[in-house]
């Protein structure tokens, strides 16, 4: 039933891992997708606006309203984004996404209304997970400064302990706004955790994942299964972190993955801090894994994953027909 479901609001920047995300986050039958919220990051703010009414349409969940977030960070001029995959034209880019135009229209109003006016209204727990660059999330904090004591968990995909994957020591995410990244890791929400590409790196998508996808002939089965090849080639050319070959993250569907299944990674709680002033090391997660900062620990951060558990509730859902829930 409807009423025992998890809900959620995903905050995305739509892209590839985060097309895999709305599809496990809407298909998923313990999932209540209650909205989705855009934010510049791996594309300009109106392209992942685009991918995610694509995604949505093409599972059969245009029901599911997206809502149009920021068009730049929070305190840095300029836009971000490093084509860090442009080597033989290979980009990010909106038609990355094997799935057709959308046929649905973005909400009128923006991200930052709809976090604010879903949080207070809310009479059921909705988990927020920003999968993107936060600075959605800290905006609805300088709007409205109550919206802390709202939200009863934050799941974010981002960051990094051993290792970063846009300089040596930052992720993406945290990288492209880390102003806003520092804001909200400090600003006392009850419950955060961090998935970091550490945990990521462990829920590893091999070739014969995609081929078990594939199989099942879904429309968000052979859609993963397709974006899934496409993020392997990519990662063994540019991003592999010391795996095999012929694997990539999925890194954004973990977080997920993990609100459903809370064994599917192990967290540790810990003092986290990020960089804001050094241009060498802007975007770094900081972790205090010995507690000598004299901060509070401030993040349950999850450094190991399960990867069969992971792939195994992408087929169990991806397998069902696809539409509106009841």
């Amino acid at each position: 039933m409807a009423a025992d479901r998890k809900k959620l609001i995903l905050d995305v920047d739509t892209g590839t891992d985060d097309a895999v995300a709305i599809m496990l986050a809407a298909l998923h039958p313990e999932l209540e997708l209650v909205g989705v919220t855009t934010v510049n990051g791996n594309v300009e703010v109106q392209f992942c606006t685009d991918n995610s009414l694509r995604v949505l349409d093409h599972i059969g969940r245009a029901d599911i309203a997206v809502y149009e977030g920021a068009d730049r960070p929070l305190v840095r001029t300029g836009h971000p984004i490093v084509k860090r995959y442009d080597e033989g034209g290979e980009k990010y880019h909106p038609e990355e996404l094997p799935v057709p135009p959308a046929r649905s229209a973005k909400a009128e109003k923006t991200a930052v209304e709809f976090l604010i006016e879903t949080y207070r209204a809310a009479t059921d727990p909705i988990v927020l997970m920003p999968v993107g660059p936060l600075t959605n999330v800290a905006a609805a904090l300088a709007a409205y400064p109550k919206f802390v004591k709202l939200v009863p968990e934050l799941i974010i995909m981002g960051g990094g302990y051993a290792f970063g994957n846009v300089t040596p020591s930052a992720e993406f995410n945290i990288w492209g706004d880390a102003e806003a990244a520092a804001r909200v890791l400090n600003s006392g929400f009850e419950k955060v955790t961090l998935v970091p590409l550490d945990a990521t790196h462990q829920a590893l998508m091999t070739l014969a994942d995609c081929d078990r996808l594939a199989a099942l002939g879904t429309p968000a089965a052979t859609a993963t299964a397709e974006i899934v090849r496409f993020r392997i080639d990519v990662h063994d050319k540019y991003q592999k972190m010391g795996e095999e070959g012929g694997s990539a993250p999925v890194h954004d569907a973990v977080c997920v993955a993990y609100l459903v299944d809370r064994s599917i990674l192990s967290t540790t709680r810990y003092p986290v801090e990020v960089e804001t002033a050094s241009p060498l090391t802007v975007g770094t997660t900081i972790v205090d894994t010995q507690f000598r900062s004299g901060m509070k620990p401030n993040v349950d951060l999850a450094l190991s994953a399960d990867p069969r558990k992971f792939v195994d509730m992408l087929a169990d859902t991806f397998a069902r027909p696809h539409g509106p829930k009841a």
